[in-house]
């Protein structure tokens, strides 16, 4: 399928994105990649704090209805495990609340490199217990809870899906993943047959792959990689949209026929002519905006 012309358009803001060198810079550059949206209308709309593994964590609750015991989706966002923040997913996750019928609560994980490998996962885990922990306190229904998140967001909701599972609790119904990151391989990638990709290049999971694990070997890691996991077979039901022209596009795949062998629920989905990171650039492509809509209808049935 030929790559979305409003795909196209959007991919010529990026071409004064500079190379990932300094992380505190590239962050900069990042956070305003993509202009502000104006904002969908919510009841309720406020920052708060989770707890995470070593401390309070930044949260945003998304309410689409003024009422109390909607389900809770916890949303973890993407950036390669670097950058990223509560306002770069602000617009992502007002339209996943008002599409989902859902309370959203998007966490501010720590970030690598001042937090590397497994900081991110448990403090995720962490703040998805806190939360349900507070369901009376937010007014939500914690027996439907579902974890969502793009790229190394979609990361963070198969480890805290994992590390519940193996706790026993929270109850998770289901997890929708958008483009996820799998596969740890990339921190060994090197030399001039690094792909280029569509926004995002072989050099940039490189990078963010060196920037998050503490060593190489925890590439092998299943907390990290879940690719590489033997328990998936404990998984909720999961949906799972994979983007076309993506680098991550292969280990996203690889990563559905794993779960659909080991006998976990999962709707998957190549979009077609999407790139990686299309769901943050809804309001400027129908396509990825119909794409949007239909994984949150997914999520918003298995709430029901």
């Amino acid at each position: 399928m030929p790559l979305d012309p409003q795909i196209e358009a959007i991919l010529s803001q990026f071409s004064s994105l500079p190379a990932p060198t300094d992380v505190v810079s590239y962050r900069e550059a990042t956070n305003c990649l993509i202009p502000p949206f104006p904002a969908p209308e919510l009841p309720e709309v406020r920052d708060m704090h989770v707890a995470g593994a070593a401390g309070p964590l930044d949260a945003r609750l998304y309410r689409p209805k003024a009422e109390d015991g909607l389900p809770l989706l916890v949303y973890f966002h993407g950036g390669g495990f670097v950058i990223g923040s509560l306002d770069t997913h602000d617009y992502l996750c007002r339209s996943l609340a008002l599409l989902t019928g859902a309370v959203v609560v998007s966490v501010a994980y720590r970030l690598a490199p001042e937090n590397k490998f497994p900081a991110a996962p448990l403090d995720c885990y962490h703040a998805t217990c806190d939360l349900c922990k507070r369901a009376t306190e937010l007014g939500v229904d914690a027996s439907r809870l579902a974890l969502a998140g793009d790229s190394a967001g979609g990361n963070m909701s198969i480890a805290v899906a994992r590390q519940a599972a193996a706790a026993g609790h929270p109850q998770i119904a289901a997890i929708g993943l958008l483009y996820p990151a799998t596969d740890g391989h990339w921190v060994n990638a090197s030399g001039p047959d690094l792909p280029e990709g569509y926004f995002l290049s072989g050099e940039h999971l490189v990078w963010f792959w060196q920037h998050y694990l503490q060593t190489p070997a925890q590439a092998t890691d299943p907390l990290a990689s879940p690719l590489l996991a033997e328990d998936l077979q404990r998984l909720p039901p999961t949906t799972l949209w994979i983007a076309e022209y993506d680098l991550l596009r292969d280990e996203a795949e690889a990563f559905a026929v794993r779960l659909s062998e080991a006998g976990v629920k999962i709707r998957s989905k190549c979009c077609e002519g999407m790139i990686h990171g299309f769901a943050s650039m809804a309001p400027l492509s129908d396509r990825a905006a119909a794409e949007l809509e239909e994984f949150a209808a997914e999520l918003r049935q298995a709430l029901s």
